[in-house]
């Protein structure tokens, strides 16, 4: 069984986030919270997961993000089992462009 992430702990940080007001505040406190490659590896996934819901093959996907097959793999279960969550982002977005 995996680890639980939903922890009164976690709530706080997803608290947290959410009285984040704008991009330059996100950029400040996830700068702070993460490493360089932790943000890099966030930002391609969800590049990825743009890129999937555009129904980009994998080899596109990996030749633009320079993504693993893994990590698009990966990102592609979770866009098909997950919890819709890249989609309810990446609708957001859509209907804001």
């Amino acid at each position: 069984m995996g680890k639980n992430v939903h922890t009164k702990a976690m709530d706080r940080l997803m608290e947290g986030i959410l009285k984040l007001e704008n991009v330059q505040e996100c950029y400040a406190f996830f700068e702070d919270l993460c490493t360089i490659n932790e943000l890099v590896s966030l930002e391609q996934r969800f590049e990825v997961a743009g890129m999937l819901r555009e129904n980009r093959t994998y080899n596109e996907v990996a030749e633009v993000t320079g993504a693993s097959t893994a990590t698009i793999s990966r990102v592609n279960r979770c866009l098909n089992y997950g919890n819709d969550g890249y989609d309810l982002i990446l609708n957001r977005l859509k209907e804001e462009e």
